[in-house]
């Protein structure tokens, strides 16, 4: 197969097809059948069923057809782009597609809520993260992971589990479990581009070739395998810090939206009582 061809070729595995029906199902029978049943809500919200539906797009575009090809084979640095887009595009897509209603009636359960709430906390939830980021690009552990499908699927579950997790305290679909305000939305993301640059730097800036695997694996477009493990680690330090100050710029206007709503609805001062100045 050619170079180019390899960006056309959509191969469909059912071990990933099978759960990710099962994940669209889930969430179907929740906004229909169940919804109607229990009464959790008059109307479903397509607005948010779109945005869970382009969540599930992303999933399927990051691990099948090229991306997946080419991740597995051939390229590192299309291994980086399937991760960013399973860590910082498709958990906060889910999370804000997800009603509250639709999760409240398994919050009931004092256990599950109990879990649900000491996994959110922030610091739990950023330290989970990036614990388990860093630990599978440990070049040892990475070879494993690609050489050994099972373990490669374990891979991704977990990062994709901890993802949810880590942008839960900020695309909450339960504003009362562990929502923090704007300002802690701003902080924490600021926060979380740190470890990411410093992993990018240390893949980026690296003078030999980390994952033996891709070291072996057959050349594309001209790429050394030391070139292609550059591009990944910029891949993760550029975009990657992007997707997160773009976080922070939604959550900055929405406070200032917030603050502007609030003034506006404040009582205007009693007579004789003289405005406070500016």
């Amino acid at each position: 197969m050619t170079d180019h061809a390899l960006l056309t070729d959509w191969k469909i595995y059912p071990s990933f097809l099978v759960g990710w029906i099962l994940l669209a199902l889930l969430y179907a029978v929740g906004v229909g059948p169940l919804r109607r049943r229990y009464r959790l809500a008059e109307r479903p919200d397509r607005g948010r069923a779109a945005l869970f539906a382009a969540g599930l797009g992303v999933m399927f575009v990051a691990l099948q057809g090229p991306i997946h090809e080419l991740s597995d084979h051939y390229l590192f640095s299309v291994h980086m782009l399937q991760h960013l887009l399973l860590t910082l595009a498709v958990p906060p897509l889910l999370l804000a597609g997800t009603p509250a209603w639709l999760l409240r009636p398994v919050l009931r359960t004092e256990t599950v809520a109990r879990v649900a709430r000491f996994l959110t906390r922030p610091l739990v939830a950023f330290a989970l993260y990036n614990a388990l980021f860093a630990l599978w690009h440990v070049p040892a552990l990475y070879d494993v992971v690609m050489r050994d499908h099972d373990v490669h699927i374990v891979m991704h579950l977990s990062i994709l589990a901890a993802a949810v997790i880590l942008w839960w305290p900020v695309v909450t679909p339960v504003p009362e479990l562990n929502h923090l305000s704007y300002g802690g939305q701003i902080l924490y993301l600021f926060l979380l581009g740190l470890p990411m640059m410093a992993l990018a730097s240390l893949i980026t800036l690296a003078d030999h070739v980390l994952y033996p695997f891709y070291a072996e694996a057959p050349r594309l477009w001209g790429l050394t395998a030391l070139e292609d493990q550059q591009i990944g680690g910029l891949l993760m330090w550029v975009p990657g810090s992007a997707v997160l100050w773009i976080g922070i710029t939604v959550a900055f206007f929405k406070w200032s939206a917030a603050q502007d709503e609030s003034a506006s609805a404040a009582p205007p001062p009693a007579p004789g009582v003289p405005r406070p100045r500016s």
